[in-house]
């Protein structure tokens, strides 16, 4: 999906109210798409019917949460709408809603002093979910006055609420769980600096005509995943499928000590479509190994087969051995090769191997395994997150996933691709694991090696959104992720 900047998202705005459909209609879709964005989160984190209070500014993003606040209290939900400013200041759409969400009665306070925001940030909040309405892409400059007095409230209840944020956070200084976003996603949001502020990022489509969208210039160099791009890669299956029309991937790696790791990769590329999920293992491990994964034909030798994708790395070690493996794997392979973890750092100083390679080659590094396999410090790497991978991927000729908050995903001749699913509760040893088996099982049932792992990136994460809702950040581990894949799935395939 395309990443506009904020005047050309403006520009979008105006061809289509010139085109006929008024602000008002745009701003009618924004709030109530607002509204079923809030549903969700709600349902996902078992907070239904939880009190949701909108503090709202003057502008535009006010008028979002007006309309939104209207369609939430008239289903019945606790809803409250705090103004950061005085009723006379609005105008034009904004004003329109904002009378019709008073006239469908919702509790509504404005707040036009300082004192007042300094009191109800000492006092909190008995709201679960608290909507930041406040400024748009349309502000500039520091905020100032009681609009910066009202995001010290927001940002005061991160502790005890679930933070929306309209468009863009205000002024990237409030700490959201979940931005909803109008039109196309802003180049601002995806920034590797602000990702801590924006949380996930949801795209909401208000009814700007698709023409004028594949008009719009965009970013070049940087797209953002989206369900909707990723649904044409899993068409519906032929009601006489069979196992071996959906590949046959060989997951390699493992140790001893480091069971889980390849029994975790296998398990996720069978759940992601595969037909068939082979795995390679060290004899030490074979019954471990084969008892985690029933669904996983497991092996303690090398073993035969017509393999659609490799996949190698999770718990194989660093030893000698791994690196000749893995230089073999380079060197012999014909199917598409996905590369992880160990796999990754002992190919460091052998760089040129994977540019030798006559398979399509995935690695999958975190910022030190991508420092490492460079020479560089993993500060280097951080600082520069979408250099660094578009660096990797045209001098390798690889498909590069720099994986962490915003993971990115780079090849050879495409936009670099970013991703905002996720969350910190995924930072627990085994994630890595789980995603390069869905990267494997999509490249082995054909999917195309960047589309494969944008696709996986974006699962991994749904997948990771949904059991933190559910279980809590904290408790999250990598096995919950596949657990929640069938569900994550749903987003982009009704089957």
């Amino acid at each position: 999906m395309k990443i506009v900047t904020a005047s050309q998202m403006q520009e979008l705005d105006r061809r289509t109210m010139a085109s006929g459909i008024p602000g008002e209609e745009l701003m009618q879709s924004a709030g109530e798409g607002l509204a079923e964005a809030i549903r969700r989160l709600a349902s996902n984190h078992q907070l239904v019917d939880s009190p949701v209070l909108f503090v709202a500014g003057c502008g535009n993003n006010g008028g979002d949460a007006f309309v939104a606040a209207r369609c939430l209290h008239e289903d019945g939900w606790p809803v409250e709408c705090w103004l950061a400013g005085s009723e006379d200041r609005l105008k034009g759409d904004a004003l329109a809603w904002f009378k019709k969400m008073k006239k469908a009665d919702v509790p509504f306070l404005a707040q036009e002093d300082s004192e007042q925001w300094k009191h109800a940030t000492e006092c909190g909040t008995d709201a679960e979910i608290i909507v930041d309405g406040l400024l748009g892409t349309g502000a500039s400059g520091e905020p100032r006055g009681i609009v910066a007095d009202a995001i010290q409230f927001i940002d005061n209840q991160t502790g005890s609420a679930l933070i929306v944020a309209i468009d863009v956070p205000s002024a990237m200084a409030v700490h959201a769980d979940l931005t909803v976003t109008m039109g196309l996603p802003k180049s601002g949001s995806v920034q590797p600096e602000n990702i801590d502020f924006v949380g996930n990022l949801e795209v909401i489509d208000i009814g700007i005509p698709s023409e004028f969208i594949e008009e719009a210039e965009g970013d070049p160099d940087l797209e953002f995943i989206h369900p909707s791009d990723l649904a044409p890669l899993f068409p519906r299956r032929p009601r006489d499928a069979h196992k071996g029309g959906f590949g046959h991937v060989l997951c390699i790696g493992g140790s001893k000590g480091f069971s889980g790791a390849i029994a975790m990769a296998g398990r996720s590329a069978a759940r992601s479509g595969a037909g068939l999920v082979s795995a390679f293992v060290p004899d030490a491990i074979h019954s471990l190994v084969a008892l985690a994964v029933p669904e996983v034909m497991v092996h303690s030798s090398m073993p035969d087969g017509k393999w659609t994708a490799v996949m190698a790395g999770p718990g194989m070690g660093r030893s000698a051995a791994t690196r000749e493996q893995v230089l073999q794997l380079l060197e012999t392979s014909a199917v598409p090769l996905i590369l992880d973890a160990d796999a990754i750092t002992m190919l460091a100083g052998r760089i040129e191997a994977i540019s030798a390679a006559k398979c399509p080659v995935v690695l999958t590094p975190h910022p030190g395994e991508f420092a490492a396999l460079f020479g560089l410090k993993v500060e280097d790497v951080q600082e520069d997150r979408f250099g660094m991978a578009k660096m990797a991927a045209d001098r390798l000729g690889a498909t590069i996933v720099l994986k962490g908050a915003g993971t990115v995903v780079a090849a050879p001749g495409v936009p670099m691709a970013v991703n905002l699913t996720g969350n910190p509760g995924m930072a627990s040893g085994g994630s890595g694991d789980v995603l390069a088996g869905i990267i494997a099982g999509f490249a082995g049932q054909g999917i195309p090696s960047f589309e494969a792992a944008c696709a996986a990136v974006w699962l991994h994460g749904r997948a990771g959104d949904l059991a933190a809702a559910e279980k809590s950040q904290a408790s999250l581990i990598a096995p919950d992720l596949i657990e929640k894949l069938p569900e994550a799935f749903r987003n982009i395939s009704c089957r």
